[in-house]
């Protein structure tokens, strides 16, 4: 096996390895997602307009699942599998930029998930909007070569364009929903009408031809809706659709309680991660509830809840009532790499630091956008941090022992020290946060075009799965861009779940 980013500096990418083979795979041309762009911004703009004249996906929601009942999909939306007590499956989050990040995933995918039974894409199938004709070069393209069926579960982003390429693809091709009648005028319902981006008329026309690089009798699936169950060997994985604002609709909540009772362990997949950065966010329901409330209950057998939306892994082992449930982000599967570097010194659920992981490492990350800030304010020499002094400050900044031993002499400067406040390493407030420089989602609008973030290591990871009656053994796999970590995917965290 190969060092992982927890054995060396080379195990996580740094240095002058040798590229992957991954754009071999690419398109000749690559339309990057530019968040500079004021047409991409102004396309992305229904998330900002639900919150503020009210959310209607809930609504738009109940009437694609109308009509998938009335085409005839199960009631109860489980998808029932032929698979033995023994079998594998990958997850794989936010995947579609469609660019150098995304392929580069593709090797390790394909090597590590050729004898799994099927993938699930948790969150974020499509980047900016969930347009139809991106899914030829953003799932159909690069998947192609994966044997297996893919499910899904939209992420924000898909539900910008009200789902309809997400229920195209996943859904037997269903047709587009009826309009609804105009909103009363001067009301919120109309103001929201007035702004809401809807997708082209013409949006769709080259799926057929996308359709055809995935066309094999086994590599294809159905699902009854954007939330579903799929029963497989003894496991229950459970699909939920949080939608544009991370909430669940009453519909869709008595659903979720419905089809978590009884003893067979569960897996929930969710497009929101329950424990994130250090934080509880149990997900609402509306009419009352939490998402997190009916995976905690012992008489539901939940062992694992697993998220997207967040581009990079962690993992917070929670003890509930005498056992573990494993909360995960899986958000690292092509999207621009969000910080870990950033996340406080771990104390949430009663899991502590000890217990938690994170890939990348925090070091890794604040070295990494180190050098992005240099490269992009044109400060390379006050910026830029080699992985050594990243590791060293994020110990001293949260008191904890360098997670790899540095390779070399790191001694921690005044410089290192300012330009990991800057950058908010350790989340930990101090005289200079008042000055701190984006490195979350504002960062990624303003930045993620620049050139830097499509030269490794991009840190980006897939989860593979393997079951059996008694375990499910969960391992995060590494992809950094490099030919190294293609040949031999590390792994980066590795944990067996009892289903007892």
């Amino acid at each position: 096996m190969s060092d992982s980013s927890r054995d060396t500096a080379e195990g996580a990418g740094w240095g002058t390895a040798e590229h992957g083979a991954y754009k071999r795979l690419m398109p000749h041309k690559v339309e990057k997602v530019s968040w500079l762009n004021p047409k991409t911004l102004w396309v992305s703009r229904n998330g900002v307009v639900a919150s503020w004249f009210g959310d209607p996906t809930g609504r738009t929601r109940t009437r694609w699942v109308a009509q998938r009942a009335a085409a005839g999909a199960p009631a109860d939306k489980v998808v029932r599998r032929d698979d033995p007590d023994r079998f594998s499956f990958l997850v794989i989050g936010d995947t579609g930029e469609g660019d150098d990040p995304q392929y580069a995933v593709v090797p390790g995918f394909l090597k590590i998930g050729q004898d799994t039974r099927f993938a699930v894409l948790a969150s974020d199938v499509i980047y900016p909007v969930g347009g139809a004709d991106d899914y030829g070069t953003k799932f159909f393209r690069p998947y192609q070569d994966y044997r297996a069926p893919i499910y899904a579960i939209p992420g924000n982003h898909d539900w910008y364009e009200d789902l309809g390429g997400f229920m195209r693809v996943f859904c037997d091709d269903v047709p587009a929903l009826a309009p609804e009648p105009a909103p009363r005028p001067l009301s919120r319902a109309w103001l929201r009408s007035l702004l809401w981006h809807r997708p082209r008329e013409n949006d769709g026309q080259r799926l057929d031809e996308a359709r055809a690089l995935r066309g094999s009798s086994a590599q294809q699936a159905v699902q009854p809706g954007p939330y579903w169950a799929i029963d497989s060997g003894p496991v229950r994985i459970i699909g939920i659709d949080t939608g544009l604002l991370g909430t669940l609709d009453a519909e869709q909540g008595a659903w979720l309680r419905e089809l978590s009772q009884g003893p067979r362990p569960k897996i929930l997949i969710t497009g929101s991660p329950l424990y994130v950065d250090g934080e509880h966010h149990p997900c609402a329901i509306d009419g009352g509830g939490t998402v997190d409330g009916i995976v905690r209950d012992p008489a539901h057998h939940y062992v694992a809840a697993i998220g997207g939306d967040i581009h990079n892994y962690q993992r917070y082992p929670v003890q509930v009532d005498g056992r573990t449930i494993q909360y995960v982000v899986s958000g690292g599967g092509g999207a621009f790499m969000h910080a870990t570097h950033t996340i406080p010194h771990i104390s949430v659920g009663k899991v502590t630091e000890k217990d938690f992981r994170c890939y990348p490492l925090r070091g890794d990350s604040l070295a990494f956008y180190s050098r992005l800030y240099g490269r992009r304010l044109h400060l390379r020499r006050f910026f830029t941090l080699t992985e050594a002094e990243g590791t060293a400050v994020i110990a001293e900044r949260l008191g904890i022992p360098p997670t790899r031993t540095p390779g070399g002499p790191a001694r921690v400067t005044r410089r290192t020290r300012l330009v990991a406040s800057l950058l908010g390493a350790g989340g930990r407030p101090d005289r200079t946060s008042r000055f701190r420089l984006p490195v979350r989602k504002i960062y990624t609008q303003l930045f993620s075009p620049s050139s830097a973030t499509y030269s490794p290591p991009f840190f980006k990871c897939f989860l593979r799965l393997d079951v059996t009656p008694e375990t499910v053994r969960l391992r995060c796999y590494a992809a950094t861009g490099n030919r190294a970590q293609e040949i031999d995917p590390p792994v980066e965290d590795e944990v067996t779940i009892p289903l007892a």
